[in-house]
């Protein structure tokens, strides 16, 4: 496993921890988990992606792993701002997003704010943010909350570690990373999580898009959308995972990283821009 340089970032109310790999001077990937996940999920990517010659990135959300505490409400715009703002801890001014699930949240909101910041999107396990919901759809989006503040934390992470993963060891660390949102953050971060999405029927990812799901992908409506927003996007490529669930890219890494790499080598590749100062080793 590549040994990453962990950092700090101080936020309001909280600070946020990331952590980087990989040549200073390369392409710059950004890596955002999904809801009660953390920067580990992403451990099967950071090989390939720095031995590839890019620079990496990967950061627990504010509330997540080690990014505490979660003071006041979540919300998604507030976590793209944290990325936005981590892309200036390291000199740089545009990078590829990578991210699950809220993360692909996350990675969407930035790139709607400052489209002029995202050299390419990737996305695992995710729908789209500007997709307009039909309005019972939006209103169970915005209840679904409720189900996780009804029911015991123990239900809440065996429900979680095994709807997200089918590899055994991504199911258990899963339930670790679960593990470590007490009932009070998890239902905050999925509250803010059911108040992200941006009905904009015109939109269209003005970026390179690579959209990914897990064959066996059984959150929400992930896999009955998926084919929708492939065609809805005229710069997306899409790719389905074979033998994997939610969290794809832990449950088959090594169709994930071929994929992911094929397409940052057509779209980032060479003629990458050189940070300002990228002060950390």
């Amino acid at each position: 496993m590549v040994e990453m340089t962990p950092h700090t970032m101080a936020a309001p109310g909280t600070s946020i921890h990331y952590w980087t790999a990989g040549p200073r001077d390369g392409p710059l990937v950004m890596c955002t988990h999904g809801l009660s996940m953390d920067h580990r999920m992403f451990d099967a990517q950071v090989g390939p992606l720095t031995e590839a010659g890019y620079r990496v990135l990967t950061w627990d959300v504010q509330g997540h792993g080690r990014s505490k505490p979660l003071p006041g409400k979540f919300s998604v715009t507030a976590a793209a701002e944290h990325l936005h703002a981590l892309m200036g801890e390291l000199g740089r001014d545009r990078a590829v997003l990578l991210g699950h699930s809220l993360g692909g949240f996350v990675s969407q909101e930035l790139l709607y704010r400052r489209p002029e910041a995202v050299r390419a999107l990737v996305v695992v396990g995710n729908n789209s943010l500007t997709m307009p919901l039909s309005a019972s759809r939006r209103i169970l989006f915005r209840l679904s909350p409720l189900l996780f503040l009804l029911t015991s934390d123990k239900w809440r992470r065996k429900v979680v570690s095994e709807g997200t993963a089918t590899d055994p060891e991504s199911r258990r660390y899963a339930y670790d990373a679960t593990s470590r949102l007490c009932k009070k953050e998890f239902f905050r971060v999925w509250a803010g999580l059911s108040r992200c999405m941006r009905p904009d029927p015109d939109y269209r990812i003005p970026c390179p898009a690579l959209l990914t799901r897990g064959e066996n992908d059984s959150a929400g409506s992930v896999k009955g959308d998926f084919r929708a927003w492939v065609e809805r996007e005229p710069n997306g490529e899409s790719a389905v995972v074979p033998d994997a669930g939610h969290n794809a890219n832990q449950d088959n890494p090594e169709f994930f990283n071929r994929r992911l790499l094929e397409f940052l080598s057509s779209w980032v590749g060479e003629g990458a821009e050189r940070p300002s100062s990228d002060r950390f080793g």
